[in-house]
């Protein structure tokens, strides 16, 4: 089979936590590829997602590094042996990769944990929230290109309505809820919105104010995904050349901490409704 040329960032991930396995158990990818009876280039690919491993190669790779974690190990292999292809993949070639990872992401998280400073999160946005923000950042985009757009952030939404849905906190800043993205309208919609899916059992809301105190995280938007594992939790964060997925454990461990720091600066979910409730009052 030959090597996919544009592996997903959840088929990364499974090659990053292979090369880990490996690295951890002091062994060479040519080591490695010769207790599977192959060589070092398929090897390579495998640990760059660019090539599947097998649940039997899996396990027998995992006893010969001698990892005794069941559970990561059981993890990997789920997302060794996945079939099927989700929603996102109708998109594809429609809309740019990070679209479809980021779906992909949500949908296999036990929880989201999204930071926000100026925009709603993706999750809560309302269709014409959604419309502006992206019409306004890419303002020459054919309507072709746009509508698909939009089309696939509302689909993101499912996470938290479905069957068995996806805990998921937003901590947002009082920023996101007065700049106006679209008109009066579309933002006391867009507020209704937040306000009526907070009510949900597993969505909770919190609002950092402007007048804070020793709040200094205006830079710290981020999406914290938690795999099946804490070592298979992801963090997703802009970065000056596009999106980056986080993974390394020193990492993920700062940005939990950042994130709690931030949780302690935000107002409860009681006090962040009525927050709420106060903004719209003031459009």
């Amino acid at each position: 089979m030959p090597p996919r040329r544009q592996p997903t960032a959840r088929q990364e991930r499974l090659g990053v936590e292979l090369r880990k396995l490996r690295e951890a158990a002091g062994m060479t990818a040519r080591e490695a590829a010769g207790l599977l009876g192959t060589n070092p280039i398929q090897m390579s690919q495998m640990e760059s997602g660019r090539a599947g491993i097998s649940e039997e190669r899996l396990r027998r790779l995992a006893a010969h590094y001698a990892c005794a974690d069941a559970e990561l190990i059981d993890a990997l292999v789920a997302m060794a042996t996945e079939r099927g292809r989700g929603w996102w993949e109708e998109y594809r070639g429609i809309l740019p990769p990070t679209f479809l990872d980021l779906a992909e992401l949500e949908h296999h998280a036990t929880f989201l944990c999204d930071l926000n400073i100026v925009h709603i999160p993706g999750v809560l946005q309302t269709e014409s929230y959604a419309r502006a923000v992206f019409a306004y950042n890419m303002p020459e985009l054919p309507a072709s290109e746009l509508e698909p757009r939009v089309e696939h952030r509302m689909r993101r939404r499912v996470i938290v309505s479905r069957d068995t849905p996806t805990e998921f906190e937003a901590v947002i800043h009082e920023a996101a809820l007065r700049i106006r993205v679209g008109d009066r309208d579309v933002s006391r919609d867009q507020l209704k919105y937040v306000l009526d899916e907070s009510e949900r059992p597993n969505v909770t809301v919190r609002i950092i104010p402007f007048d804070v105190d020793r709040f200094s995280g205006a830079s710290s938007s981020m999406i914290l995904a938690g795999g099946v594992v804490p070592q298979l939790d992801t963090v997703v964060r802009d970065a000056p050349h596009g999106t980056a997925y986080l993974d390394a454990a020193s990492q993920i461990a700062g940005l939990r901490a950042l994130f709690r720091k931030v949780e302690e600066a935000s107002l409860d979910p009681a006090k962040s409704r009525d927050f709420i409730h106060r903004v719209m009052r003031d459009m």
